[in-house]
């Protein structure tokens, strides 16, 4: 590690150009690469200087949220503007067309199986030993009480 190399990283004009590489979706090592050191360097003057460290995590939030809020928009389906402008025998025409743009169902499937694994995870979980045991005997005594309730019809038009 180059003495003093950090320094140039933790001035103000430093520090912004961190943010953008980061809000730009560069990969930790991808900035390292940019800044001439290597990404156990940069982890270490994360650790080290804290500005370097919250300048990073500050861009790397401001894609993460600008990533969710598309992916809600298109699991949701939205409404879109579309501006046209042709050429016509009055001159140019501009025409402005609003389309409906569906939800789309890998959007949601994303969406949800991040915010509500519980209920919509690939494999789901699966039923305690004592939850199906309760199962099987409620199907038992109903199945008896059926039975029962048969014969006792059965013997009511004898």
């Amino acid at each position: 590690m180059a003495k003093g190399k950090y320094q140039e990283w933790l001035t103000d004009e430093g520090l912004l150009r961190l943010e953008a590489w980061a809000r730009d979706g560069l990969t930790n090592e991808q900035i390292a690469s940019k800044i001439g050191v290597s990404r156990k360097t940069l982890q270490e003057w994360c650790v080290k200087y804290g500005d370097i460290r919250d300048t990073l995590k500050k861009g790397k939030e401001i894609v993460d949220i600008e990533v969710e809020n598309s992916l809600l928009k298109r699991a949701l389906g939205y409404k879109s503007k579309e501006v046209k402008t042709v050429e016509s025998a009055k001159g140019m025409v501009t025409t402005t067309i609003e389309k409906d743009i569906p939800p789309d169902v890998t959007a949601c499937i994303i969406w949800l199986k991040n915010r509500r694994p519980d209920k919509w995870r690939d494999k789901p979980t699966e039923k305690s030993n004592s939850e199906e045991n309760q199962h099987v005997v409620f199907e038992i005594v109903a199945a008896s009480q059926a039975k029962r309730d048969e014969d006792d019809k059965e013997t009511a038009s004898d």
